[in-house]
């Protein structure tokens, strides 16, 4: 469709009524909110506060006579998965907040940045600020809204150690380390407590699961062993003992080792009590090669005593017998012993005229004195007749 050319007197009443227009009808503020170029990802430590900076500004002119414009400043946080979350909002001059929410600056203002405090790890999210002007019918006159992205780091948590395994000499054991809360999740570093200090790395250290693998132990890697767990913002450390035992072979080996040598023990003190004993000996005992004294036989008297007490008979001497045989060379030569009780031989029946001979009363030939010096005793017997009748 081609327009027709119109006369030059109409379109210079057009132009005149549109420019009258403009004139009559009241100016529009156009609203512009704005944020540090460089802090549109912020991230904050938990448990301490951060403000969310953002401000607005307003382009043309608003008549002064006719203030119809109205501030309303407006805060949500926004989470994957949740519904949107208003935490602060600001209308017609009254403010409502969740705890540790509050504007930096006093309304109204220009700045409208909001301040966080007492952090933790459920304020990560989106935030979005949206400002809004309204005149006094309500009708809104201008809009604008930006986002920022807020982090809450949480530091590790004091971790948990933990042996796995029997620490025994030329066995494996895993040391374990876990913090049980940790954002951004935590790296793991194992090493040994001075005066043995000993940093490890791969493949023996795991830093993403914080274990520690150690193989073949050996007595010289008992000790004190430290984990840190440590993200951007923090760390945290806990540590475990080693302590190497011997295994049951080595234990069994000492136990046999020690009763042997106790064993030795007790023989050597024994054969020096037996060696002292035979040093305290008199060194003039009878050797086992001398022969014994003999015992001189006597012969069975025949002296008899009757049942009524009487003497019936005295018959014959005792004599004393020599030891058959020479002597051995180095035998003692026994002593011939008599007994206390010499008696006499019995006397010859008288005659007429003359007196009995006095015989030795000793057998063998022994003279009185010697049987004196011998220590013997004489014993009075009575006389006998010839019929044998006591006198």
């Amino acid at each position: 469709m081609v327009s027709l050319p119109r006369p030059p007197a109409t379109s210079l009443l057009r132009f005149l009524f549109l420019g009258l227009s403009t004139l009559a009808s009241p100016s529009r503020a156009q609203l512009e909110l704005h944020v540090p170029a460089g802090l549109t990802r912020l991230k904050a430590v938990e448990g301490a506060e951060v403000v969310l900076p953002a401000w607005y500004t307003l382009q043309g002119q608003v008549s002064s006579s006719q203030p119809w414009d109205l501030l309303a400043v407006m805060w949500f946080l926004e989470q994957e998965g949740k519904d949107l979350n208003q935490v602060l909002a600001y209308i017609s001059g009254v403010t409502s907040s969740k705890p540790g929410v509050s504007l930096v600056y006093s309304m109204p203002s220009q700045n409208v940045s909001l301040r966080l405090q007492g952090l933790q790890e459920k304020d990560s999210g989106s935030y979005r600020c949206s400002v809004n002007v309204q005149d006094h019918q309500g009708i809104k006159r201008s809009h604008s809204s930006k986002t920022l992205e807020l982090r809450v780091l949480v530091p590790p948590a004091p971790p948990s150690c933990r042996l796995l395994g029997v620490p025994r000499v030329g066995t494996n054991v895993t040391l374990s380390c876990q913090s049980p809360r940790s954002k951004p999740a935590a790296q793991y570093q194992w090493e040994r407590a001075p005066p043995s200090a000993q940093v490890f790395f791969a493949p023996a250290l795991d830093a993403i699961r914080g274990s520690l693998s150690l193989t073949n132990l050996s007595s010289p890697m008992s000790g004190v062993y430290i984990c840190k767990a440590h993200n951007e913002v923090g760390s945290a450390q806990c540590n475990v003992t080693l302590e190497v035992s011997t295994g049951p072979a080595v234990v069994a080996g000492a136990v046999v080792g020690t009763l042997v040598g106790l064993g030795l023990l007790a023989g050597l003190v024994l054969l020096y009590q037996r060696r002292s004993k035979a040093l305290e000996e008199p060194a003039n005992d009878i050797k086992e090669d001398a022969t014994a004294p003999r015992t001189l036989p006597w012969p069975k008297g025949s002296d008899t005593i009757s049942k009524n007490g009487t003497l019936s008979s005295v018959t014959s001497a005792r004599a004393l017998r020599h030891p058959q045989g020479p002597p051995r060379p180095g035998a003692l030569t026994p002593t011939l012993s008599l007994s206390s009780q010499v008696l006499p031989s019995p006397r010859l029946p008288r005659t007429d005229g003359a007196q009995p001979q006095p015989i030795s009363p000793s057998p063998g030939g022994v003279s009185s004195s010697a049987l004196s010096r011998m220590g013997a005793v004489p014993v009075m017997v009575p006389a006998q007749s010839q019929a044998g009748s006591l006198v």
